[in-house]
């Protein structure tokens, strides 16, 4: 049970790009309180890796956000399929590199009282999106 009271809920909007795949890779994050205000982003360059690896990337920094926020209970809204379907359960996790990410994501997800996991079309994430291109084109770390 969280001690000192956060934002009842956080709205994450996340994104993981890659160009190539393997390629430069970049991950975006906005969060949002319950006013709609942005209460956080992340754009940051995380080197060589495939799409998927940066989609989970981008779900496990947007989640370590909302922690250190102290968030109540999230909204997590990703417009990856393959995260959004391995986080709520509906398909397995094959890959072992990305059983790693999953395992990881799985644990932070656990910090939270409620959880809302959203798959969203790719024009819902637009603002992640942008964060992850100027990660990667700044190839700021």
């Amino acid at each position: 049970m969280r001690k000192i009271k956060g934002p009842d809920t956080l709205f994450i909007f996340a994104d993981g790009g890659s160009r190539g795949n393997p390629g430069p890779s970049g991950v975006g994050v906005v969060l949002l309180d319950e006013k709609n205000e942005k209460a956080g982003e992340i754009s940051k360059y995380i080197g060589s890796a495939t799409n998927n690896v940066a989609e989970y990337l981008a779900v496990i920094y947007g989640l370590q956000e909302a922690v250190c926020l102290k968030a109540g209970k999230v909204v997590l809204h990703v417009d990856s399929q393959l995260v959004a379907r391995q986080l709520k359960g509906e398909y397995r996790v094959k890959d072992q590199t990305l059983r790693k990410f999953f395992d990881l994501a799985l644990n932070l997800l656990r910090e939270f009282d409620k959880v809302e996991i959203k798959e969203i079309p790719r024009e819902e994430n637009k603002d992640a999106d942008i964060l992850v291109n100027r990660a990667i084109n700044l190839r700021a770390y």
